[in-house]
């Protein structure tokens, strides 16, 4: 949806720039789901990547949002 509020539009783009997720589902297999999306055109910012505990990849949502998508670690 559009963001027509000023206040949230500058939190919006200032979360953005930062590199900060709007939003963060946990998935079973980033890289399916990565391999998936990216199928469909998705804009990835970020592809599958290994950090602390889990793996992640980020995506632009078209309405001025990233989404993190994350793979827990299995000990």
């Amino acid at each position: 949806a559009l963001n027509d509020n000023p206040a949230a539009k500058a939190f919006q783009q200032a979360q953005f720039q930062q590199g900060q997720p709007a939003a963060m589902f946990f998935t079973d297999n980033v890289q399916a789901d990565y391999d998936r999306m990216k199928a469909r055109d998705a804009t990835f910012t970020m592809p599958p990547t290994d950090v602390t505990g889990s793996k992640i990849a980020r995506l632009n949502d078209t309405c001025g949002n990233l989404i993190q998508v994350t793979q827990l670690v299995q000990w």
